[in-house]
């Protein structure tokens, strides 16, 4: 089929290059003339596996680019609207960007066209834009309205595409339906995954990607629950971990025996320093907004924020307590996209902390594998950029562990002792066990478990207060004497 994808950003690039991936002539359409010429030039502007080989192969064949809308529809059967839904200062998803695109289309629309919103935005908008596209000079009977909601996630979009959990469709005529039934067909039938080159995923659970057929309004609430939902569980978990730290239970053999049950589920279960993003933020907080318009307060969604939000403040108490004071203090940092394997910066936690620690008056290196570009945008000339994990930790009082990449995982851990001034490592993401840190002779701070402790270190210690008891138990006994 012939479709137009309006918006080149993380969804709207990963979905135009998948449509063409699994056969159809896409266009994709931006507003920015200088990233529609990268793209043409053959650069990709994010970070994501697999998305520089689908631009490459299908690029000037199967995939094009423009900047014009009204071309773009008038030369696709299908539009799908992958604009950004950015938080409002309400709370609400601004909706702003959908809006102008509905005006470009309605004129442009001169047969039937099948208007899809895949951006996220909250219930009705399908309502709204319908609307929109009338008054914009759309006639009545030449367009349908329907919600495809995305459930890509940064670093796995495609294979989240082209292999997903579900595919969730909300049309409300019978030909638009059959429409999209018709686009997924590849997936839903198993024949993209037949295919020689295909994009590899061994650990896919279905022969045929399921498909949810339903109506608008459903299909919006089912992307807002779902993201409302998962998280839900990552707040919940860093709730668990806060207490188990309190009582020395260790978070991850209680992440191990919860996940093993059916009904919960390993993933999105990893305690941390909380979620950021682009998505779950706004998402959440939009959520919240939609139920009290409905005359319902939602209070578990507050909380979930609430979790969140003092995830943050707790990790930097962290810091503070293994290092007493911060002001003058060298903090080496890894990571500072939101999580592993993208670039994108918004929401991050990473950069949450970097700026409390400036705050607080502390001198901060950082690395990150792909966002420090983006991450520039933000920090400016506030820290100093190292060229590998290492670097970052040279001279450093302690090192912060903030985004979980694979990198970070399978450091060199005699290398990061030697960099630092002080041997001290305070993971937010849990990438390590605490005697392997304990062992490699790093004092060990992590997210609901106990601190690991190099054991010449635990011994003086001990030593230490079995001295100073002495001390007191032979004073006291003279002072006793003297009476």
């Amino acid at each position: 089929m012939r479709i137009a994808v309006i918006g080149s950003g993380y969804v709207g690039l990963v979905s135009a290059a998948c449509f063409a991936e699994i056969g159809h002539e896409v266009i994709s359409v931006d507003s920015d003339a200088a990233k529609i010429a990268a793209l043409e030039r053959g650069e990709t502007p994010i970070h994501e596996e697999f998305l520089p080989e689908l631009l490459a192969r299908h690029r000037g064949a199967r995939l094009k680019f423009s900047t014009s809308v009204a071309d773009a529809v008038s030369k696709s059967e299908v539009i799908f609207i992958t604009v950004g839904t950015p938080q409002s200062e309400t709370g609400e998803a601004d909706l702003s960007h959908v809006e102008a695109v509905a005006r470009e289309v309605g004129p442009a629309i001169q047969e039937p066209k099948v208007i899809v919103e895949k951006s996220t935005v909250p219930v009705k908008t399908a309502e709204s834009l319908r609307r929109t596209l009338l008054l914009s000079g759309a006639r009545p009977g030449t367009f349908s309205v329907v919600s495809n909601p995305e459930f890509l996630r940064e670093g796995t979009a495609v294979t989240d595409f082209l292999y997903p959990d579900r595919i969730v469709v909300g049309a409300d005529d019978e030909v638009s339906a059959a429409v999209m039934d018709a686009i997924y067909r590849p997936l839903t039938q198993g024949h993209y995954y037949d295919q020689g080159q295909s994009v590899p995923f061994e650990a896919y659970a279905h022969d045929q990607a399921p498909i949810v057929m339903t109506d608008t309004k459903s299909a919006e609430l089912i992307k807002h629950a779902s993201n409302a939902f998962l998280a839900m569980k990552i707040s919940f978990i860093n709730a668990v971990a806060n207490i188990a730290e309190g009582v020395g239970a260790d978070i991850e053999e209680i992440c191990k025996g919860m996940g093993l049950d059916s009904r919960i589920g390993s993933r999105f279960l990893n305690a941390g320093i909380g979620y950021g993003g682009s998505c779950f933020p706004k998402d959440v907080q939009a959520f919240n907004v939609v139920a009290r318009q409905v005359n319902y307060e939602f209070g578990l969604l507050t909380e979930v924020m609430r979790i969140n939000a003092d995830q943050r403040r707790r990790f930097l108490k962290k810091i503070k307590s293994a290092l007493w004071t911060l002001r003058g203090k060298k903090v080496g940092v890894l990571g500072l996209a939101f999580k592993g394997d993208t670039d994108d910066t918004r929401e991050s936690p990473a950069l949450s902390i970097i700026e409390a620690l400036l705050a607080e008056g502390a001198k901060v290196q950082v690395y990150d594998p792909a966002a420090m570009d983006n991450a520039k945008t933000v920090l400016g000339e506030t820290v100093v950029f190292a060229k590998n994990a290492y670097d970052a930790a040279k001279g450093c009082d302690a090192l912060l562990i903030l985004t979980e990449w694979r990198e970070f995982a399978e450091l060199d851990l005699a290398g990061i002792h030697s960099a630092l001034k002080h041997p001290i490592v305070i993971d937010g993401r849990n990438l390590y066990a605490p005697q392997q840190m304990a062992d490699a002779g790093l004092i060990y701070h992590s997210i609901g478990r106990a601190t690991g402790v190099p054991e010449h270190l635990s011994a003086a210690a001990s030593g230490e207060l079995r001295l100073r008891s002495g001390t007191v138990t032979s004073e006291v006994m003279s002072a006793t004497a003297g009476d």
